[in-house]
């Protein structure tokens, strides 16, 4: 198996500020934008506390419980979630030629499980493949659309690849999908996802979103603002607005991506009090867009990187916890080397979760 540079974990605050080098100051980094007294906090009691009183059904409360309580941040309110759909949106070619080991299915989910992870997030394929032997030893999230890009010419477009009985049927704790917010197929998504989200709650399972981006306007000659904390926020805002009980977004790389790109209506105050150019307010403000943390904000992990995965996987974890947020989703990372140093990423990053002198800033 190909390897991308040996996973060296030291445990407690040294090793996480061994990890960071030079970042180790977003450890002391106090936030005056939005004040932490305003969020709705993870923890042990977070199901009891924020979401009893919603209008979901127990067997919804009980599966995202159940979730909460397995792997090794069980009982403490954070997920590490193992995402792998990359065979579909990136080619299983490009997603898995670095270790052909997960060309095979099994393998994913042996990595969530080994790993620690709190659920396994992937495709019908992946997950039907091997539901029977795996369903009851580690939650399931089964991702229902996808971008498939064997087209040609490419589109980018989310199509539905399963059903949400599927997902029920497997026993799947809960289903995934994607929008692609601002693109011009957004509409029929919102609709689309908004239909599958309510079927799957009244089944008894969770619903994750991946609130994306994508929009050639948001890309102008200056920079990108696909990952910009204010449309990034807004996406998340949409999303929770179709009850997504977890919102997965990007990390926040810069803010103002409403008044560059000249559309919509935003408040100056997004910029001058509720968001600064440090990226723990930035995820902040995009925590808040999810009814302040009433529905969790989980950022992914990244694209591998090679060498620097370990301090990026940390950091996005520092960033992450210190900001409000549930956890982190994260697979290339971690799949495309040996299981033995994915496993070991997938320990440094709930590792941030699990070090009590990581606080909210």
């Amino acid at each position: 198996m190909a390897s991308a540079g040996t996973i060296e974990r030291a445990s407690g605050l040294a090793g996480i500020e061994a990890a960071l080098g030079g970042d180790a100051t977003l450890l002391q980094h106090q936030c005056k934008t939005i004040s932490k007294d305003l969020l709705h906090l993870p923890g042990p009691d977070f199901v009891e506390r924020v979401l009893a009183p919603t209008d979901r059904r127990p067997r919804v409360l009980g599966a995202l419980q159940g979730m909460l309580s397995h792997g090794r941040l069980a009982n403490t309110g954070y997920v590490s979630i193992l995402p792998v759909d990359q065979g579909i949106e990136h080619s299983a070619g490009a997603s898995f030629a670095p270790n052909p080991a997960y060309f095979d299915p099994e393998n994913i989910v042996k990595l969530g499980i080994e790993g620690g992870c709190n659920a396994v997030a992937s495709t019908l394929g992946v997950l039907g493949a091997v539901a029977r032997r795996y369903a009851h030893r580690i939650p399931f999230i089964l991702k229902l659309n996808h971008n498939e890009f064997i087209s040609y010419p490419n589109s980018y477009d989310q199509i539905r690849f399963g059903s949400v009985r599927q997902a029920f049927d497997m026993g799947a704790a809960g289903v995934g999908a994607t929008i692609y917010f601002g693109s011009e197929e957004s509409k029929r998504q919102i609709q689309e996802v908004a239909a599958w989200f309510q079927e799957a709650h009244e089944l008894g399972m969770f619903t994750v979103l991946w609130c994306y981006l994508r929009n050639p306007a948001f890309k102008t000659k200056d920079a990108d603002y696909h990952l910009a904390a204010d449309l990034t926020g807004q996406a998340n805002h949409l999303g929770v607005t179709i009850e997504a009980d977890i919102i997965k977004q990007k990390l926040p790389e810069n803010n103002g991506g409403y008044n560059a790109v000249n559309f919509g209506k935003t408040h100056k105050a997004v910029y001058s009090q509720l968001s600064s150019d440090n990226p723990i307010d930035l995820t902040r403000y995009q925590l808040a867009n999810c009814y302040m943390g009433r529905s969790p904000l989980i950022n992914s992990g990244g694209a591998s990187a090679g060498e620097s995965d370990l301090k990026e996987a940390v950091k996005t974890a520092v960033i992450n916890k210190r900001a409000g947020g549930m956890g982190l989703i994260s697979g290339r990372k971690a799949f495309q080397r040996p299981m033995k140093e994915g496993v070991g990423l997938l320990n440094a990053i709930q590792d941030v979760y699990l070090t009590k002198e990581v606080t909210i800033a």
